[in-house]
Parts: C-alpha cells; sequence; structure tokens
C-alpha cells in the first residue's frame, strides 16, 4: 500500500487535533501560542530542514514545546506514550523543552537566550543551517537584540531566525506594550541582517520566503500570526495563554477545526 503524503494543511490539522487532545489530560498548554505557530514549525521541520540540520534547531520560544513533540512524535522520534504523559510528574516531556529528551537541541522558556544558542550553534559549524523560532515578546529582552548585532558581526550566514509574530503577550499586544520594536523586520535590516514579513499560517508561502532569502546575510522571518488561529473563540484572546478548553469548549474547537 503506497504511504499516504498529506499535504501541509492537513498535517497542520493533524497537529492542531492532537494538541487539542493533549489539553484534556493537563491544565494548561499554551494553545494560544503553539496554535499561531504551528505552519512555522510544519515548513520547517517537514519542508526545509534536512534530517541532519534537525540537531541544530532551537525552539526559543519554548512555552510551545507541545507543538515540537506532537511534531515528533509525527517523524517518530517521540512515542504516543511519551505524549500521553506530556506535563505529568511521572513524564518526561515538560511545559518547556529540556536537552535531555530526543529531538530537542536546547532547554528553554526563558525568554531572549535562543538565539545566542543558535549563534554558538552556527559559529560551531557553518556548513548547517541553524533554525531557531521566537516570540515576539523576546524582542523585548536586550540579550535578543545582543545577539542580533554578534551573528552580525561574526557574519554568521547560516542562522534562520523566525519570529512568531502574533502580537500578543500574556497580557496586551506586543504593539502596544512596546511599541518601540515595530518595524521588525527593518530593526534587523538596520542591524545588517536579510528581513521579510510573510503570512505566518502559510506553510507554502513561509517555505518559499526562506528559500528566497539573501544567503550572504543571517535571515529573520517575521511571520504574521494570529494567537489561537484558527478557533473563533481562542483568536486574539490572551486568556489561551494560560488555561486548557473545558470539554464543551473542546468539542466546539475540534467541530471548527473539522469542518
Amino acid at each position: 500500500m503506497k504511504k499516504l503524503i498529506l499535504t501541509a494543511k492537513e498535517r497542520c490539522l493533524n497537529y492542531r487535533v492532537k494538541l487539542l487532545e493533549m489539553s484534556q489530560r493537563v491544565s494548561a498548554i499554551h494553545l494560544g501560542g503553539t496554535f499561531s505557530s504551528t505552519e512555522i514549525l510544519d515548513g520547517v521541520f517537514n519542508i526545509l530542514m534536512k534530517k541532519e540540520e534537525r540537531e541544530n534547531f532551537i525552539l526559543s520560544k519554548g512555552h510551545c514545546s507541545a507543538l515540537q513533540y506532537v511534531i515528533l512524535n509525527d517523524l517518530k522520534i517521540l512515542s504516543e506514550e511519551d505524549l500521553k504523559r506530556y506535563s505529568k510528574s511521572n513524564g518526561k516531556l515538560g511545559v518547556h523543552p529540556e536537552i535531555k529528551n530526543e529531538g530537542l537541541n536546547a532547554s528553554t522558556g526563558s525568554l531572549g537566550q535562543g538565539l545566542s544558542m543558535a549563534a554558538g550553534f552556527a559559529l560551531s559549524n557553518k556548513k548547517k543551517n541553524v533554525y531557531v523560532v521566537l516570540s515576539d515578546g523576546e524582542l523585548q529582552e536586550g540579550s535578543t537584540w545582543e545577539a542580533v548585532m554578534a551573528i552580525r558581526n561574526l557574519n554568521l550566514k547560516n542562522i534562520i531566525a523566525i519570529i512568531d509574530n502574533n502580537d500578543l503577550q500574556s497580557l496586551e499586544r506586543s504593539s502596544i506594550a512596546t511599541p518601540s520594536i515595530y518595524p521588525i523586520d527593518k530593526k534587523f535590516k538596520n542591524f545588517g541582517w536579510d528581513s521579510k514579513i510573510c503570512d505566518g499560517h502559510n506553510t507554502n508561502e513561509i517555505v518559499k520566503t526562506i528559500l528566497d532569502r539573501n544567503k550572504m546575510k543571517p535571515f529573520c522571518l517575521v511571520a504574521k500570526t494570529i494567537k489561537g488561529y484558527p478557533v473563533s473563540f481562542m483568536k486574539n484572546n490572551p486568556i489561551w495563554h494560560y488555561r486548557s478548553p473545558s470539554k464543551n469548549e473542546f468539542l466546539i474547537a475540534m467541530g471548527e477545526l473539522k469542518k
């Protein structure tokens, strides 16, 4: 029997369904941020990143670790049993990634450190691309901008940073709390990076924009996303940074995803 090849849209649907199922076993899973990052991680893991480059992936946005676990499960690196024990006291997969587990290359979750780690990875082997996914909230951290400057000074052309720009932090919009980080793409260009903006919920556009980058510079993709996408009552609602859906909310969300 031929192996079924799924489209990006089908993969992302499956990932969101699995995340919703996981949410029914824990009190909080950061669904809003995991849903906004789904197409980003799908494009990186399933299309862009070669198998030998997986050891160079860093999820700086550590609070959406559940999404990375689901994708690693899809790639047969983590088991179904691992997912069932996510965030449990007897499970090995925590709310934030830990380097001790299969497929995870960095312990993250303390925001603002991932890009510096990526610089070290890129410096150690300039022949391999290093992919790092950041939240836009991390742009408030001085350590992020120190890394941006150091990466250009070291001419690390093999770094690809993707910012999940959902413009929504735990309590309010980034553009209201810290408007000076905008326009993000121009800030990176001023540090000597190549930078572009794209639709963060379109896997093909994400992939094409990254492939078309200027390979003589480090690259930053500003992926415009919606926190909680595509579930109607989750979109742009900061409460889904914290709590898991009730049984009724779960059923409504599943119904919307499977329309």
